[in-house]
């Protein structure tokens, strides 16, 4: 493209810009309208700049490799091996994740096979029970709480 179709690309935008600034002003007030100014600024500092045509060009690049990946088999068969290999990494740390669990709680039933089995606290036997029906763990529990009764405290 020449200059004068850079220059031409530029002043339109820039029109397009300060069209939305205005807008931007009036509907949303300073700060909004402060931000569409800048936008409004960067194609001129672009072209006055000699970046315009960088951006586009770069612009331009991405086009090509966006169409040339809709219509590449090769491409297509490499997102569809990505996406196979995020798969199997995903449900393998599912399977890891079990597989520890499994061994954490057969390492516990081991290890309480070991030591004699600790009785859970609803297993225990109770010696009393206190006013509220919760069950007395031990008997230092159980005196407490016949203290407590004989003082007419439950």
């Amino acid at each position: 493209m020449e200059e004068t179709t850079w220059a031409a690309l530029t002043a339109a935008l820039t029109v397009a810009g300060a069209i939305w600034t205005w807008i931007a002003f009036r509907r949303r007030g300073a700060a909004n309208g402060l931000r569409a100014l800048g936008f409004t600024l960067l194609p001129a500092a672009a072209w006055l700049t000699g970046t315009l045509r960088t951006v586009v060009e770069i612009g331009s690049a991405l086009t090509d490799w966006a169409t040339g990946l809709v219509f590449d088999v090769r491409t297509w068969t490499g997102v569809g091996l990505a996406g196979l290999a995020l798969l199997l990494l995903v449900v393998s740390g599912f399977i890891r994740d079990r597989q520890l669990a499994r061994g954490q709680a057969a390492g516990k039933r081991g290890a309480d096979a070991g030591r004699g089995r600790q009785a859970r606290p609803e297993e225990l036997p109770t010696a009393g029970r206190s006013g509220r029906g919760a069950p007395v763990l031990d008997d230092d529990m159980a005196d407490i709480e016949a203290l407590l009764r004989k003082r007419g405290i439950e």
